[in-house]
């Protein structure tokens, strides 16, 4: 059951993230009257504002627990969405009551828009839905969460291409609504239902079984999980210092970045290149094929490895990646775009469940994972903005791949020569 609701926690807050989004793009554009790079820019900064709070929503997971937190998210999303499918009136009645120009109060509305939504969705309901299966399971973590990620990956390729057809049939405000009752209204109360935050409160035991002494956590901590002082918030501080994080924390980052922002203009990079939206949006289908086998592999290989080795192999995907968006215009270049990301989110989809849980443990999980997924929430708000201004600058959208590219070499001989505990867990 745990694992189901994680799984529909992830796959619920899609309305939340960038392929979700994206597929929003040109209509709220001609709805509210805000140019590409405008749009671009209030998605920038409603999500930086949200990750400044996803470290504090983080420590109220440790307090608080997974079902009121997802149960909340839920909710505010759906909240979200439904405010944001009133937009292009709330303008109009502002201009007029205030007499101030459209494009102004436009933008406005839609930084909190994009604040609320990547705050609640891409933030805390999946973090809450992540963090909450690492409590539930300990000997076959990575095998469980390669499973989820299986559903995972093909919601999250299949809903671009689902949400065009929906917008299609009821328009995008329409879309909007169906959204909301989805997220705020079935998924919450679900989640309300069923869900519980450890097994010791159903009498159960970590991995199944009835409720037993339980051996602690077995992976060793490469910094410690608390220390004398303030207990979690001195374990935060104890991580923030770890190079381990930072490499760590770097390259989940450069994801959101460099992914985000393709997925984000992904129409109009594929029309850059001479190819159809049509391509575009289907160009998600194979890349994540690729990605739930390398997912499956991985994650069961994880749980009797250590993740160097797939850590060096995201990051050499990614450089893939970007030549990839480089040479799109080549049968040899789509290729490469579709193995990089697909090699290269698969990995991620281990790394990111596994490594800060086997690198530091479980005390202060939600806290050490809020404070990565605020670097990765503001890494994806600054993705669109860096392709839209290259776009300015440079006349494409992909001379901005070249930034990326580096960016990927760099983090890849950070990581081949920092030292890595041996942090495989103990079967």
């Amino acid at each position: 059951m745990i694992a189901a609701v994680s799984t529909l926690g992830f796959i619920m807050s899609i309305p939340g993230q960038t392929m979700g989004m994206a597929v929003f793009a040109d209509a709220f554009m001609e709805a509210f009257g805000l140019s590409r790079t405008e749009l671009s820019t209030a998605y920038l900064l409603g999500t930086t504002g949200s990750a400044l709070f996803l470290t504090h929503a983080g420590r109220l997971f440790d307090r608080w627990g997974a079902r009121a937190l997802t149960v909340l998210a839920a909710l505010l999303l759906g909240t979200a969405l439904l405010a944001i499918s009133t937009f292009d009136h709330l303008i109009a009645a502002l201009t007029k009551a205030t007499g101030l120009p459209p494009l102004p109060v436009a933008f406005v509305l839609m930084l909190l828009g994009f604040f609320a939504i990547r705050f609640s969705g891409q933030g805390v309901l999946t973090s809450a839905s992540r963090n909450v299966l690492l409590l539930w399971f300990q000997r076959r973590r990575g095998l469980i969460s390669g499973v989820r990620g299986v559903f995972v990956s093909f919601a999250f390729a299949s809903a671009p291409a689902a949400l065009a057809l929906l917008t299609g049939a009821v328009g995008w405000r329409g879309a909007l609504w169906v959204l909301a009752a989805l997220v705020g209204g079935a998924f919450a109360l679900l989640a309300a239902v069923t869900l519980r935050d450890r097994p010791e409160a159903c009498g159960l035991a970590v991995d199944g079984g009835p409720a037993a002494p339980v051996a602690p956590e077995t992976e060793t901590p490469a910094a410690p999980a608390s220390t004398s002082g303030d207990g979690a918030g001195s374990a935060l501080g104890a991580v923030r210092r770890s190079p381990l994080f930072s490499v760590y924390a770097s390259a989940l980052a450069l994801h959101a970045f460099f992914g985000t922002a393709v997925t984000f203009h992904v129409a109009a990079l594929f029309e850059e290149a001479g190819r159809t939206r049509a391509e575009a949006f289907a160009y998600f289908l194979p890349q994540a094929g690729i990605s739930v086998v390398v997912n499956l592999l991985a994650s069961a290989w994880a749980d009797r490895s250590a993740l160097k080795p797939f850590l060096l192999l995201m990051l050499g995907a990614f450089f893939l990646g970007a030549l990839g968006v480089l040479g799109l215009t080549s049968p040899l270049g789509y290729s490469a775009l579709l193995l990089g990301f697909g090699v290269g989110g698969g990995l991620w989809s281990v790394l990111s469940n596994l490594a800060f849980v086997r690198l530091f443990g479980t005390a202060a999980l939600g806290e050490i994972s809020g404070l990565n997924t605020a670097l990765s929430v503001f890494a994806s708000a600054l993705g669109p903005l860096a392709f839209a201004l290259a776009q300015d600058t440079f006349g494409t959208l992909s001379s901005a791949a070249y930034g990326c590219a580096a960016l990927s070499a760099a983090l890849w001989l950070w990581a081949l020569r920092l030292p890595q505990p041996e942090d495989r867990p103990d079967r």
